[in-house]
């Protein structure tokens, strides 16, 4: 086991799970509720010296997609050359089920510092899985055998839609009947097409598209629909894009990732690289909603990992290019408890009580944290660098990736010998 002194330092993506919309059954970035909890139980609270068993590994290509896992197969992305490819794998062993692979070469303009591989997260609605490329492809395949139900390309099919020079990264939301994805550009800033066959739903608003995920909150009893653009944050009626409020947000990359925290006091938490962190408290009267800021705290930013709420607290990394710090805020205030270091930049999932980290060094953690404290139990190197994309744990195995690995660890506590 490695024992270590305290360290403070939290980042997040997602984990992935089970929730409902219609009558099927999805799976999606950041799981049910999108605040990347996992209930799980009987995890080991120690680790061998060498790590958790692994359980099986593979190759994979380049890109940051996340791992879907539903009926005993993963679903994920990867780039080969100059075309994208979305797969399903056999979780237990690690073994290809189908493939499918379509030409998308990299933009011209696009920033290949950091790769071209997919970004975005694949989304599972039942039998259909929706995947959306570094190029702005979108498709919806059968979850069964990868074959092609329809597809649209939505840098090319709306004239002025936003282009960014990382790559497409946000992963399409489910509603009702719909599939809505974030475009950018004048009166299509949001659209939504038909689950089934892919027809236009609607599109609506005018904001510039940048990397986040949708988020779906409910406020006193109306869903609005959380959307981190360019420059703010909008919420808009899931069922026709109309807009609900704005509050601005910019930096000076236009660049918005880091998924929104909602709770059930009402209280949104927010944060981006280069503009800070705020708390917003969200309240309906009649048909508008207030929007009340509780504080705002410029030195508290959240690059492209996530945040994970606990009592009146948000974990997480901070962002940008400098070194990683773990920082413990209280959402009511905007305080900051404390920030160490110990990890890089990291995206992490609550499980069990406890922390899963996997920071960009391809360092895996276990670690405990509250308002007073953050003691890690393990860190152990699984992966290699810009190990960006956040754990998804299922029962007690964990699913880990970079752009050139995959694998699946055992996090099972070992029977106490009599």
């Amino acid at each position: 086991m490695i024992s270590m002194r305290p360290y403070l330092n939290i980042v997040a993506l997602g984990c992935l799970v089970l929730c409902s919309t219609a009558a099927d059954k999805c799976t999606l970035w950041g799981g049910p509720k999108q605040d990347f909890k996992v209930k799980a139980r009987g995890l080991a609270g120690e680790w061998p010296k060498d790590g958790p068993r692994k359980l099986w590994s593979r190759d994979i290509g380049e890109g940051y997609s996340g791992i879907l896992h539903e009926g005993g197969r993963l679903y994920t992305m990867d780039r080969e050359g100059d075309q994208e490819v979305a797969m399903a794998l056999n979780a237990k062993t690690g073994k290809m089920i189908w493939e499918h692979k379509y030409d998308s070469p990299p933009h011209a303009k696009h920033v290949k510092e950091f790769n071209s591989g997919p970004r975005g997260t694949p989304l599972l609605v039942g039998n259909r899985l929706y995947t959306i490329g570094c190029t702005g492809k979108l498709h919806c395949l059968n979850a069964k055998t990868g074959k092609v139900r329809w597809s649209h390309d939505l840098w090319e099919e709306f004239e002025d839609a936003t282009f960014l020079n990382h790559g497409y990264s946000s992963s399409a939301f489910p509603y009702g009947d719909t599939v809505i994805v974030l475009v950018g550009g004048k009166g299509h800033g949001m659209v939504a097409y038909n689950q089934k066959n892919g027809e236009f739903v609607w599109k609506n608003q005018d904001f510039e598209n940048s990397y986040s995920t949708p988020k779906r909150i409910n406020v006193d009893g109306q869903d609005q629909l959380l959307c981190f653009m360019a420059t703010e944050l909008a919420a808009i009626d899931p069922n026709n894009g109309d807009l609900f409020w704005s509050i601005p947000q910019e930096n000076r990359w236009r660049q918005n990732i880091s998924m929104p925290i909602w709770g059930k006091d009402h209280i949104l938490f927010l944060s981006s690289n280069g503009d800070g962190s705020r708390g917003l408290k969200l309240t309906r009267k009649g048909n508008k909603t207030e929007v009340e800021e509780l504080w705002q705290n410029k030195k508290l930013g959240i690059h492209h990992t996530n945040a994970i709420r606990v009592g009146d607290y948000v974990y997480a990394s901070t962002g940008g290019r400098g070194p990683g710090l773990f920082q413990a805020i209280n959402v009511k205030t905007g305080e900051l408890a404390w920030r160490e270091r110990g990890f890089a930049k990291a995206n992490f999932l609550l499980a069990d009580g406890r922390f899963l980290l996997l920071d960009e060094d391809g360092n895996l953690g276990l670690a405990t944290a509250t308002p007073e404290f953050f003691q890690v139990h393990a860190k152990v190197p699984e992966l290699g660098a810009r190990a960006w994309t956040v754990p998804t744990l299922v029962g007690k195995t964990l699913y880990i990736r970079d752009s050139k690995t995959i694998m699946a660890l055992d996090l099972g506590a070992k029977p106490k010998k009599s």
